[in-house]
């Protein structure tokens, strides 16, 4: 198995335990708490290259992140550097995450956020609106394309911006075809070994439709790297690491977007 497939199967039974736990009806009668709407689309599409700035706290590839901070007291970093979204990664046995550090970070930051999971089940779409998610990431390598499909219907109803991740051609075709996402997003990580190659988005970027916003994901650290995505056309990138592993996640985020050709590794 793959480490992508194995994480799938990991959220399958996840999901099946929780909603045992929770039946979905239950959990949709809660849907009327949810707070203000923070428009994730409109924060990428603000002229310049946006930076969504993500919260994790392990990594099959990278272990423990982090430097000792809080989830607040990062992800107020993150907003005063200058950051146009949040990504909360809540997959719990791989990556040590959970809906608890999505709905801490809406509480601590005004900013809107994206649920950063291996998104499987239409229950999943329900918990996220509920937490307080603003937007969700449907991963193509991870999804038959009828199931990407469904799901990326059910979360519109729902008022849930959808950022689909594709890793190379043949995914960018499939995903342009089944729901012609107007978010894009390219992993310059593949999941099915975790190795990197940052000009994965350089390859795929030609091939997607003017009028689309795109992320590059993964494997950023540089301000050059930055800057030549931009010069290229990319809106946004989302970066964790390397922000996570700054002493000053302010100065790191400073330092990436304000034009200094740095290494911040």
């Amino acid at each position: 198995m793959t480490v992508l497939s194995q994480i799938v199967a990991s959220t399958e039974r996840s999901v099946a335990r929780r909603r045992e736990q929770l039946p979905l009806a239950e959990l949709e009668s809660q849907l009327h708490r949810r707070g203000a709407d923070r428009p994730f689309a409109e924060a990428l599409a603000r002229p310049g290259l946006s930076v969504i700035a993500e919260f994790k706290r392990r990594s099959p590839s990278a272990g423990e992140i982090g430097r000792g901070a809080t989830l607040d007291e990062i992800v107020v970093a993150y907003e005063r550097g200058g950051a146009a979204a949040l990504s909360v990664l809540t997959e719990e046995a791989n990556f040590g995450g959970s809906l608890d550090d999505l709905i801490a970070a809406r509480s601590a930051s005004d900013l809107p956020i994206l649920r950063k999971d291996f998104i499987v089940d239409y229950y999943q779409l329900v918990e996220s609106a509920v937490a307080g998610a603003d937007a969700i990431l449907l991963i193509a390598a991870a999804l038959e394309t009828k199931h990407l499909q469904a799901l990326y219907n059910e979360a519109t109803a729902l008022d849930l911006d959808v950022l689909v991740e594709v890793h190379d051609e043949a995914e960018l075709t499939e995903v342009l075809e089944a729901v012609d996402p107007d978010l894009i997003g390219i992993n310059n990580r593949d999941l099915r070994d975790f190795s990197v190659d940052v000009s994965r988005t350089h390859e795929l970027l030609a091939d997607i439709p003017a009028g689309k916003t795109v992320v590059s994901e993964s494997g950023l650290r540089e301000r050059a790297q930055l800057a030549e995505l931009e010069r290229v056309g990319v809106d946004a990138v989302l970066i964790g690491e390397t922000l996570l592993a700054s002493a000053d996640p302010v100065a790191a985020l400073e330092l990436l977007t304000g034009g200094h050709d740095a290494d911040l590794d």
